[in-house]
């Protein structure tokens, strides 16, 4: 079933294991997969000695495997083939248990990962989806250094009838025990403190309550933190990054074709150059960390995290970025992962014949309205100005389709729902101030970007939009404290504009560590 050239390069990534593992497996042969499986396990563990294959009898359309290191299990079991994007995380599900997987999380979080009460988990996913493997990955690693914790990775396009019963309209969509825990987009920082809040330790976790002392420290990992990393470290200085991903919202970038010297690239790519660089500049990068506040008042400037760890330099570089813009209306946040969605390729297919609507008409909302099209029976695009803001070409192509309707000077008021999936939403017209109610089976949010500006309220100014304003050298009103990139109120949120705000912000603080403005 796997390429030969695939086998080839597992077996290269597998070269240096030295635990040994099963994948022991109950397939029911009557399943219409059951011999695919077969075949995917089979030739899975001929890429290296330390794999073994037990395959045994299922029932009940059982198609599974669970992963055994040493004859003990790891926590983790696939519901399904791992094909797609969940073959990278099979491959990492066994590089982490043996000690050698790239995303392994430091001291700190492991020892908040231990401190976690027993939960199972389940992730349901699709194979096609882009943000799953974040989310499977990390889960992961939670289940191999808790004990007490479990993951079981689903392809819900297998278990059709689960997915209905459980009302999922969106992936990745985990569960723990009978209860949805997320939905969507996320990384180990934000799911352990999910995990925390839910599944607390009896006893504080004993954390360290160290200070971590540096000469520049970039709140912010996205394309503004490293830029503004990589030109601090090349100036000799002691830099760390504080993120909670490297790359930010370019992880979530499917094709980025303006960079100016590179013709076409994704941003899961960019964001993995991005890593190597500041790993290279010897930047010191502490991820999966959310920033709670900071203290501004002193020389030495600080950063706080949520885990009790706190940065201080003498220059801060706050490029925190931005996130997707909520409607913030009624029932919005009740039916996240059940009727409303923000990522039309990944969420899509499951309104396949339904009737969707589209909250805004830039270039990301006609866009996927115009993806939409293709799967939906309905698409209708609502937009809050009195002209959509999308490009002409993306406006004409939307046009032309005989299933788009769009509406301009519509407010949408409240989500609408029976309690286990949205059926409707209500929207007034600005024109006339009549308020209905669209009935259908879905919504996707593309409102744009909300800057990532909350720990630092009321410490430093700010436009209506919460964008920290800046001067024309990326210092904000308070010396030792510099923003750049999409957190702040530089016009044109890109990729190329972040990028040289971050080395301008550098500069800057350098110039001023150089002048004496500080220490």
């Amino acid at each position: 079933m796997l390429d030969k050239d695939i086998l080839e390069q597992v077996k290269t990534v597998f070269a240096a294991l030295e635990g040994h593992y099963t994948l022991k497996a109950a397939i029911d042969k009557s399943h219409e997969k059951a011999a695919e499986m077969t075949d995917f396990i089979n030739d899975f563990v001929s890429t290296s000695p330390h794999l073994k294959a037990e395959i045994n009898d299922g029932n009940d359309g059982q198609l599974q495997f669970e992963l055994l290191k040493d004859n003990a299990p790891v926590g983790i079991t696939f519901r399904g083939i791992p094909g797609g994007h969940e073959f990278t995380s099979l491959l990492l599900a066994i590089l982490n248990a043996d000690g050698k997987g790239k995303n392994l999380p430091d001291e700190t979080l492991v020892k908040r990962i231990k401190a976690l009460k027993p939960v199972n988990l389940r992730t349901y996913v699709s194979l096609s989806c882009t943000n799953c493997p974040d989310v499977v990955q990390a889960l992961d690693i939670v289940a191999i250094l808790n004990d007490g914790i479990t993951h079981e990775i689903i392809d819900g396009s297998l278990w059709q009838q689960e997915v209905e019963e459980l009302g999922i309209q969106g992936v990745p969509s985990v569960f723990a025990g009978d209860e949805l825990l997320h939905v969507g987009r996320g990384d180990l920082g934000k799911l352990l403190e999910k995990l925390e809040e839910k599944y607390p330790s009896d006893e504080p976790v004993s954390i360290e309550a160290v200070e971590r002392t540096f000469d520049v420290v970039v709140a912010g990992g996205g394309p503004a933190g490293a830029a503004a990393a990589i030109y601090s470290a090349r100036k000799g200085l002691k830099v760390a990054v504080v993120a909670g991903r490297v790359g930010g919202q370019v992880n979530d970038t499917t094709g980025i074709e303006n960079l100016i010297n590179v013709k076409k690239t994704t941003g899961t790519d960019l964001a993995a150059e991005l890593r190597q660089n500041l790993q290279n500049n010897g930047v010191e990068l502490f991820i999966n960390r959310s920033i709670e506040g900071a203290d501004f008042s002193g020389d030495r400037k600080k950063i706080a995290t949520r885990g009790g760890e706190t940065f201080s330099a003498p220059a801060v570089i706050i490029a925190t970025g931005a996130g997707w813009r909520r409607m913030g209306v009624e029932g919005e946040e009740e039916y996240i992962g059940r009727g409303v969605a923000f990522c039309p390729h990944c969420d899509g297919p499951f309104y396949k014949g339904r009737h969707v609507a589209v909250i805004g008409g830039g270039n990301s909302g006609i866009e996927a309205a115009i993806d939409l099209a293709g799967i939906c029976s309905k698409v209708t695009v609502l937009e809050f100005a009195p002209e959509l803001r999308a490009d002409k070409v993306l406006q004409d192509k939307a046009a032309s389709l005989p299933n788009v309707e769009i509406f301009t000077e519509r407010q949408t008021m409240r989500v609408i729902g029976d309690g286990r999936k949205l059926t409707a939403i209500e929207v007034k017209n600005r024109k006339t101030e009549e308020v209905t109610t669209i009935e259908l089976d879905g919504v996707f949010v593309q409102i744009g970007l909300a800057a990532n500006s909350r720990p630092f309220e009321g410490l430093l100014p700010m436009t209506p939009r919460h964008e920290i304003v800046t001067d024309a050298f990326c210092r904000t009103s308070v010396p030792g404290v510099y923003a750049a990139g999409d957190v702040t109120d530089v016009p044109y949120k890109q990729i190329i504009i972040a990028m040289g705000e971050g080395a301008k912000a550098a500069l800057s603080a350098f110039d001023d560590r150089v002048r004496g403005v500080i220490q």
